[in-house]
């Protein structure tokens, strides 16, 4: 795990958030076998910081968190592409959750995951990361369980190496999720969680707009350069 001692306690915003997570990601700048994958829709402008900074790949990974009925910020699972479910047993036993009330969820979400998908993907070909180096990035994590869903389904497909970056998490996920993928990358580590929120100064809802003007920035340049100059985070 890798963390940073001079970072502030607070994040700017997502902007800032990504930025942070450039040096320690040094290690993958020029690659042509890095991908960056985010976690839409948070994800996406903290990503993109990155894939500027190192001039590699912009992809998604799209995961659909499974929130209680009653408390939809508290997940009770998560769900990503390829059918990949995760269920987080510890919120069912302390929720009376039926298990029609749980599928109803699931077909929610699944609803949302394939709209998502068609918005910002479109008619790009699915993913290809055999063999790949994948960096799966977020705003931050809680649970963990939608970036556990997300590792799951990238493992599927046989990379070379999987890492998980983000600019927050409790002490007690960043554990958990270090004995899943290869490395994990988390400059800032609280031992207690009121929210992702809570740590930056401005935490707005991305809209898709956003989530698709970023891509196409990303995957434009990625088409004039090749992935292969030396981007800049102030351009």
């Amino acid at each position: 795990m890798t963390q940073s001692p001079s970072l502030q306690t607070t994040l700017k915003d997502r902007t800032d958030a990504g930025r942070r997570l450039v040096e320690p990601l040094l290690k993958y700048a020029h690659r042509p076998d890095v991908i960056v994958l985010a976690l839409p829709r948070g994800g996406v402008p903290v990503a993109f910081q990155v894939v500027k900074a190192l001039s590699v790949r912009l992809d998604l990974m799209l995961v659909r968190k499974l929130g209680v009925p009653s408390n939809p910020e508290f997940a009770m699972g998560a769900i990503a592409s390829g059918g990949i479910q995760i269920r987080n047993e510890e919120a069912l036993r302390a929720h009376p959750i039926t298990p029609a009330a749980f599928d109803a969820v699931v077909a929610h979400e699944t609803r949302e995951l394939q709209r998502r998908e068609q918005l910002y993907r479109g008619v790009r070909p699915p993913l290809q990361l055999k063999g790949q180096v994948v960096i799966l990035v977020d705003d931050g994590l809680a649970t963990g369980a939608s970036m556990m869903a997300a590792i799951r389904a990238v493992r599927m497909q046989a990379p070379a190496r999987i890492v998980v970056a983000v600019p927050i998490a409790p002490l007690e996920t960043v554990n958990t999720l270090s004995f899943e993928v290869d490395e994990v990358i988390c400059p800032l580590v609280p031992e207690w969680m009121m929210s992702i929120g809570y740590w930056y100064l401005s935490f707005p809802q991305v809209p898709d707009e956003e989530v698709i003007d970023l891509l196409q920035l990303a995957w434009q340049r990625e088409a004039a350069t090749g992935a292969s100059v030396q981007g800049s985070v102030d351009d």
